[in-house]
């Protein structure tokens, strides 16, 4: 018999991936994955990877020196504000290591000059309107709720990538049999 069970006991960290339930029924969470920048027990934030805005990033900011840059929308905290994680390390000052090859923030006039002396640079870079922040507690309930389940087996280049097509469904898929399975169920469990 296969265990369809939605929870894990892995103990999230900065790096940490988290994927969300199936049946999440969430304006911002509904089949998300949310890579954690920090967590801490003062608390976490990080980003909704799979929630793309129909908006050019150079829409917002005619110096940008990218067309068709996709922005995501990162979470509920904050919306008015443009985040970014990238991989130029430190390339960028200021810049926050999440993970091995992944970066948090840093310098924007020196991203805008990478971005401009290379077009194959925006390859590295993701952009986000807010981003997704709890309490220490908030998240940990949240996680004994089984509302998500935390993963370390997705990297850098994977989190950095615009163009997978349904990324939470591969991420869950990387995760096993069960996994993949309750990948395929259906956003609404009476639709079946």
């Amino acid at each position: 018999m296969v265990d369809l069970s939605f929870k894990n006991n892995r103990f999230p960290k900065k790096g940490s991936v988290l994927l969300s339930d199936p049946f999440l029924n969430d304006n911002y969470f509904t089949r998300s994955v949310v890579i954690l920048c920090d967590f801490s027990d003062e608390g976490s934030f990080g980003f909704v990877l799979t929630n793309y805005l129909d908006v050019d990033l150079a829409s917002l900011d005619p110096t940008f020196p990218i067309k068709n840059a996709k922005i995501s929308v990162g979470g509920p905290v904050e919306t008015q504000h443009l985040f970014y994680i990238h991989q130029f390390g430190n390339q960028i000052d200021e810049s926050i290591e999440i993970m091995d090859d992944l970066y948090f923030g840093g310098n924007y006039s020196q991203l805008q000059i990478l971005l401009e002396e290379n077009s194959e640079n925006h390859k590295k870079v993701r952009f986000f309107l807010g981003y997704s922040g709890w309490g220490y507690s908030q998240l940990i309930e949240e996680l004994k709720e089984n509302s998500w389940i935390v993963v370390n087996n997705i990297n850098g280049n994977e989190i950095i990538d615009t163009e997978r097509e349904d990324f939470w469904k591969y991420c869950m898929e990387k995760q096993g049999k069960r996994y993949e399975i309750m990948s395929k169920f259906p956003k609404n469990p009476n639709e079946n």
